[in-house]
């Protein structure tokens, strides 16, 4: 299935475009006492599935998840009929202060135990599966115990909570920290995999940056045919969060054709 980040200046584009099965909304962005916002609603009713994204969940951090932020998920979620929510695996905010950044947690037993728990109450809050992604990350911390693959393999053994794997942050974090791809994609349960990011960054200097603002880079494209080809043509969405030019849905919608190429060539070849 075809997916795209919904972003009010990508609303008309995502209207027009048929093939889409489903989108994500920011939950930051919502208000969950309000109906669905016109758009939405309209996409809503051809069929197409809205997955409530958040970001501030905090599932990283040392403080349990906020009641109220736990309230506003789920309540985005019934609103719009959301087969499922997703956060992501990060550190944002501790003694009351945000960092505005998506964070990497030190993968230590200790904080695997804290992310468990975290997780365990979120999803104890919820209505819908939650599904937990990884992050793009630009440092890593000292006297990490255990790689970023198996850490993130452990929290979803432990916890049951679905997978939501980006495979730009992946590329990002394989160039960033020189760690080989084929053997964090091995470590992988494919079989909690929910849906794929895909997302366009640069590269400044040796470092790559995950924009969500330029073009999907090949090597990014390589590793989602990796995983279709191993996941069995999994949901793929595209995010896009700035940067948009005159000609944006010209770009997009190439974008969202090799998206779907991959997918459907994959499924294809797992048909067969």
């Amino acid at each position: 299935m075809l997916g795209i980040g919904w972003r009010p200046e990508l609303a008309w584009m995502i209207h027009k475009r048929k093939d889409i099965g489903f989108v994500e909304i920011l939950a930051e962005d919502f208000s969950s006492t309000l109906k669905p916002i016109v758009p939405i609603k309209q996409l809503i009713n051809r069929g197409v599935e809205v997955i409530v994204h958040g970001t501030t969940l905090n599932v990283g951090g040392s403080e349990t998840p906020n009641r109220a932020s736990l309230a506003h998920l789920n309540g985005l979620a019934r609103q719009h009929n959301s087969p499922l929510v997703s956060e992501h695996l990060a550190f944002v905010k501790a003694g009351g202060f945000e960092s505005g950044h998506l964070l990497p947690i030190q993968r230590t037993q200790e904080n695997l135990e804290i992310v468990v728990e975290n997780i365990l109450i979120a999803q104890e809050a919820l209505s819908v599966p939650l599904a937990i992604e990884n992050i793009a990350t630009l440092f890593e911390w000292p006297n990490n115990e255990m790689d970023e693959a198996t850490f993130l393999a452990e929290v979803v053994s432990r916890t049951g909570v679905s997978l939501l794997l980006d495979v730009a942050n992946l590329f990002a974090n394989a160039t960033n920290h020189k760690f080989d791809v084929d053997d964090y994609l091995k470590k992988l349960p494919y079989e909690k995999l929910a849906y794929v990011h895909v997302a366009g960054g640069i590269f400044k200097g040796q470092l790559y940056h995950d924009t969500h603002c330029h073009s999907i880079k090949n090597p990014v494209l390589h590793l989602l045919q990796k995983v279709c080809t191993t996941a069995g043509s999994p949901r793929v969405l595209l995010e896009r969060d700035g940067i948009f030019p005159a000609n944006l849905d010209q770009e997009l919608n190439h974008e969202l054709d090799v998206i779907k190429q991959i997918s459907e060539q994959t499924r294809l070849s797992h048909a067969s």
